[in-house]
């Protein structure tokens, strides 16, 4: 019976050739794919702390503080409800809820050894989407469907990159 190269298990340290195996460079500024990877993760990262310093700046535009310390304007009171702070804390809140499992989810698709086009265009496009759905949701708000699309494609996107991976994995389980 002869045997695939690529479907023998080998130490990670070893290279695993062959279409949907990783290998020792996987993870490493060796690998373009990898390097796609960090440099839109690192763009989607400066988005959401720009999240946290737009809060802020509505907080400061609005003179809406949350807590009696932070009240730095005489004749205010403490207010939680502001529907121009909360839109943008809900936006925030939307990131962290659909970004941080994409990350995951990418890291682990790189890991399959993917096409490096077809797994950049994806991190592209996913990047530009969050951006965009930041602008329409907490920026300049626009009615829907602008929202909703921008919000589907990333998450069209992460479970295009589930689904891969677990046609990839199946035949090890």
């Amino acid at each position: 019976m002869s045997t695939n190269s690529s479907t023998i298990l080998t130490p990670l340290a070893t290279p695993m050739p062959g279409p949907g195996m990783g290998n020792a460079t996987t993870f490493t500024l060796d690998n373009p794919t990898f390097c796609c990877y960090l440099f839109w993760s690192t763009v989607l990262v400066a988005k959401m702390l720009l999240m946290s310093l737009l809060t802020a700046l509505q907080r400061f535009r609005y003179k809406i503080f949350p807590n009696e310390e932070d009240l730095f304007f005489k004749n205010l009171e403490v207010k939680f409800d502001d529907p121009h702070v909360e839109r943008v804390r809900r936006a925030h809140r939307n990131d962290m809820e659909n970004i941080l499992p994409y990350f995951i989810m990418s890291l682990i698709y790189i890991s399959t050894n993917p096409s490096q086009a077809i797994a950049c265009n994806l991190f592209r496009v996913a990047s530009v989407a969050r951006i965009v759905h930041t602008l329409v949701y907490a920026v300049y708000p626009v009615p829907q469907p602008s929202r909703i699309l921008a919000f589907a494609t990333m998450l069209c996107i992460t479970f295009y990159m589930a689904a891969v991976v677990a046609l990839r994995t199946l035949s090890f389980i």
